[in-house]
């Protein structure tokens, strides 16, 4: 850190700015009800916070600061407005008098914001691809390219359909809240699939130099021990298990230099223990339910991998058998894939290339690229270098990665020596 006081005030200011951000923006729209009137709010007060803080020193709560600062950021602008609109003189008022009463709850309403932010955005009125991509944008800080790699589409038409959802709440006047315990369990589905995506894109970055992204994977966490706490639905239990077991081996995926490891090679001494027995633990509370679901077996799978001393002693055999179930609970072709890496790993490469041959001759998952390494692999395996070699200049061209790119051109390097 540097010696200079301004420095370190700015540099502060950037520190806080990524890890509170969106707990920053979450509580500026309930105080707002407005998504874009909270995020021009959260910005100038992140602007005020570079100019005063190097002046006048860092606030004993900077979060808190924020937010007051933001709202009343926003109160101004709204009474600049007021002579092109006459209500938003009464919305200013109304605002105004709720920053003054603010008392002792406000901190806790402050802790249950992000939690009160999925649920909006995840509301039955929005299309469920938008209520995923508001909730990666709004909740989590995801960009819109990060967003629209995820599914798919165009950076432009993922942003106009973010625009929509938000325009969908402020004309249905959507409530910003958790809803009641009645109406959970309706809900409860969407918002799993939400954290899990969140999730997913904090273990395992889409794009970039960096193989996770601990911010997001802790947010998803975070949020997961919130609806557990809320609601303990098995499949909530099951999914905060899924996360904590993955993210147990989250400093051993990578090296010291960044390069990615494949899970036979971690070291897994330096798993986190912690995470693992409390994970284990969450997987046998929700297979005592008897309501067992994709997270819960996703999870089971994830403990095995976990409980085994060695790769070599992992038993391959349960993991099968949860991948067969798995497949009539939620089947899909990415469950396929990792069922067929499963049964290479049990029953030789050859058995598992067949069933991943069959994947693609189907024209499924042609532009994933882990499935094309995982050909690759099993091809590599087999002593089929031509066809390993394709499958990995295909996986090459379809990852965007940094790390994963590598790892695949130095496969590619290896089967050209």
């Amino acid at each position: 850190m540097s010696e200079d006081p301004i420095d370190r005030a700015r540099e502060m200011v950037d520190a806080v700015y990524r890890q509170d951000s969106r707990r920053v923006l979450a509580t500026l729209i309930r105080l707002l009800g407005d998504f874009d009137l909270a995020e021009e709010a959260m910005h100038e007060a992140f602007a005020a916070a570079v100019e005063q803080w190097p002046r006048e020193g860092a606030p004993a709560s900077p979060r808190a600061w924020l937010i007051s600062t933001g709202r009343f950021k926003a109160i101004d602008a709204m009474r600049r407005r007021a002579r092109f609109d006459a209500s938003q003189t009464e919305l200013a008022d109304r605002l105004a008098v709720e920053a003054n009463d603010a008392g002792p709850r406000e901190a806790e309403d402050i802790e249950d914001d992000r939690l009160r932010l999925i649920f909006t955005c995840c509301h039955p009125a929005l299309p469920p691809d938008a209520q995923v991509a508001l909730t990666l944008r709004e909740v989590c800080g995801l960009t819109t390219e990060e967003i629209a790699r995820a599914f798919l589409t165009a950076p432009p038409t993922l942003a106009q359909r973010i625009v929509r959802a938000k325009a969908k709440i402020r004309d249905a006047r959507i409530p910003y809240e958790v809803p009641s315990r009645v109406e959970l369990p309706d809900r409860l589905d969407i918002v799993l699939h939400v954290v899990y995506l969140v999730f997913n894109e904090g273990y395992s970055a889409s794009s970039g130099e960096s193989v996770t992204r601990a911010d997001l994977s802790g947010e998803a966490i975070r949020l997961g021990r919130l609806l557990v706490e809320l609601l303990p639905e098995p499949e909530a239990v099951g999914l905060l298990a899924l996360m904590l077991l993955h993210e147990s081996r989250r400093t051993s995926r990578t090296s010291p230099t960044g390069e990615l490891i494949l899970l036979d090679d971690q070291d897994r001494s330096v798993w986190n223990r912690e995470q693992i027995a409390e994970g284990a633990a969450l997987v046998e509370r929700a297979l005592a339910s008897h309501r067992i679901g994709p997270y819960t077996l996703q999870a089971a799978i994830a403990a095995v991998h976990a409980e085994a001393a060695t790769a070599a002693t992992t038993d391959w055999g349960q993991i099968v058998g949860l991948y067969d179930v798995l497949a009539r609970a939620a089947p899909s072709p990415v469950v396929e894939l990792n069922r067929a890496a499963a049964v290479a790993m049990r029953d030789g490469p050859a058995a598992g290339l067949a069933l991943i041959d069959a994947i693609l001759a189907r024209g499924e998952l042609a532009d994933y690229h882990l499935a094309h390494s995982a050909r690759a692999e099993l091809c590599r395996r087999l002593g089929r270098t031509a066809e390993a070699r394709a499958a990995y200049e295909r996986a090459l061209a379809l990852a965007r990665q940094g790390p994963q790119r590598r790892f695949l051109e130095r496969r590619l390097g290896e089967l050209l020596d």
